[in-house]
Formats: C-alpha cells, sequence, structure tokens
C-alpha cells in the first residue's frame, strides 16, 4: 500500500485540548501523527499555535470552522489561518435551515461559493465535510451531489467523511471513487450500530434536536474497529488522490480519546499505510 500522511481531528479531543493543546499535540506526535486538523483553538492566537505545532513537527493541515463564523468574518478567518500554515478549511456543518432540503440552504451554497473563491485567492482551498443529512434527494440526486455539482471543483472539494456515508446507507468507498481527484482529504470514522435501529448518533454529541432515548446502539469506535472496510476505504482514497487521511472519532467509550487515537493509528500501521 502507498503511504500516505495521517493527521488527527482535534474535535475528539476536545476536552483534553482545552486543558492543554500542547500536551496533546505532542502526544499526537508521539504516537505517531502527522499532522492535525482543528476545530478552534481554544482561545489561543494563531502565533501561539503556530510556535506550538512547530514544537511538536505537526502540520496544521486543515481547519474546521462553523458556518457562521465563516459569513461573519471571511478575511479574518483566512488570516488566522494563514499565520498557523493551514491549506484547507472545511464547512463542517449546516444546521436545520441552512443544509440541503431547508430554505437557506441556496444562500448557503453562495456563501460557501464566495468563500471558496477567496481561499483560491489566497493559496487555499475550501472543503465541505459531510454528515448523513446532505443524502437526502433533491433535484433527482443527493443534497451533497447538489452541492457539488453546483459549484465547481476549483472553488470546493471534498472531505468525505466514511462513517456518515456509511450510515446514510451508501458504500463510502464507492462514494470517494465518485469525486477521484476532488478528494484531497478523506475522514476516517468508524462505528457500530443501524440507522433503522431507532437509535442517533447526534445524539451521543449534544447535535440532536429530536434526540431519541435509546442511543446504545449506536456507538463511535477507534478505526477498525466497528463496522468500516478498513482496507476498501484506504485503498478507495489513494487511488482517488487523497492527499491526506484524518483519523477522527466524535465520542471515545470505555477508554480515553488519545487511547483510541493509537488504536486507529495502530490499524493504519498494520494496513501499511503509515
Amino acid at each position: 500500500m502507498e503511504k500516505r500522511p495521517v493527521a488527527y481531528q482535534i474535535y475528539s479531543a476536545r476536552e483534553e485540548a482545552a486543558q492543554d493543546l500542547n500536551a496533546v499535540l505532542a502526544t499526537l506526535k508521539g504516537l505517531g501523527y502527522d499532522g492535525v486538523e482543528f476545530a478552534g483553538f481554544y482561545g489561543h492566537t494563531a502565533e501561539e499555535v503556530k510556535a506550538m505545532l512547530d514544537a511538536n513537527g505537526l502540520v496544521a493541515i486543515s481547519s474546521h470552522v462553523p458556518f457562521v463564523q465563516i459569513e461573519a468574518d471571511m478575511f479574518g478567518v483566512i488570516a488566522y489561518h494563514q499565520a498557523i500554515g493551514c491549506k484547507y478549511i472545511a464547512v463542517p456543518y449546516l444546521d436545520d435551515k441552512t443544509r440541503p432540503g431547508a430554505p437557506g440552504f441556496a444562500h448557503a451554497i453562495a456563501v460557501i461559493d464566495k468563500f471558496g473563491r477567496l481561499l483560491k485567492e489566497a493559496g487555499m482551498t475550501l472543503l465541505y465535510h459531510n454528515h448523513d443529512f446532505e443524502f437526502v434527494t433533491m433535484s433527482g440526486m443527493y443534497g451533497l451531489d447538489f452541492l457539488y455539482e453546483a459549484l465547481p471543483a476549483d472553488v470546493l472539494k471534498t472531505e468525505i467523511d466514511v462513517c456518515w456515508v456509511k450510515y446514510a446507507g451508501v458504500n463510502p468507498a464507492d462514494y470517494i471513487r465518485k469525486y477521484a481527484g476532488r478528494c484531497p482529504i478523506v475522514h476516517l470514522k468508524d462505528f457500530v450500530g443501524r440507522k433503522e435501529d431507532g437509535s442517533t448518533p447526534y445524539a451521543l454529541i449534544g447535535l440532536d434536536e429530536n434526540e431519541k432515548k435509546d442511543t446504545q446502539a449506536f456507538e463511535f469506535r477507534p478505526f477498525g474497529y466497528g463496522s468500516q472496510n478498513v482496507e476498501e476505504v484506504v485503498n478507495a482514497g489513494i487511488e482517488s488522490g487523497a492527499e491526506w487521511f484524518v483519523i477522527e472519532q466524535d465520542m471515545s467509550i470505555g477508554r480515553t480519546p488519545l487511547e483510541a487515537a493509537e488504536m486507529s493509528i495502530g490499524t493504519l500501521k498494520k494496513i501499511g499505510l503509515k
């Protein structure tokens, strides 16, 4: 298998990072990670973050920035991420007013288009990180495909999250290959449970507006310890031009997030990616 660098989504260890970001970065480097993907900076300035990254030999490959923050301060977002050397910024989530099928989706597309073009001018790249709700059908296609049809590939690229794709009932490897040449970063995330069993992963992380009581059937797992076909997904990413893979686990049950991070990168070492 061809080697690829691997990053870790800091959101996965958000409580630890809020306490001591530098210690988390040092641990990740020790585990064999090459970079990180941020989802907030825990009150640190760009200069502080860059110094911590440099001290630990890590790259800020990408960052999840809330849609509302992007819309409110595009140039400020760009300046901060330029200062830490971040190449990619991802729209991580659309709320129920702006996601596919909602009245505000057309507005969201316009904002994403504008920001993507500004990033391109700045020598950076905009990504869109999916969940399962983009797999509603609109205009005869998935909402996620509608978004990628609406915007050119040089303005918006994909950050396909294989957990949410599979949870939506779509084969992740097939979906990655669908966007070959447009998928510089692939999110590797594993889970057990099915969409049809009445459980909801959003309840686990506090994002479900209609939280079900029975959430035990769904559980996020370290990559390689759930339902994903590990080698199929990784090979699809390599074949489709992925530059980086990112490990993410929204919640770790029965072990600390960084213990889960060690298990996940261990899976990638075992199959020869690392």
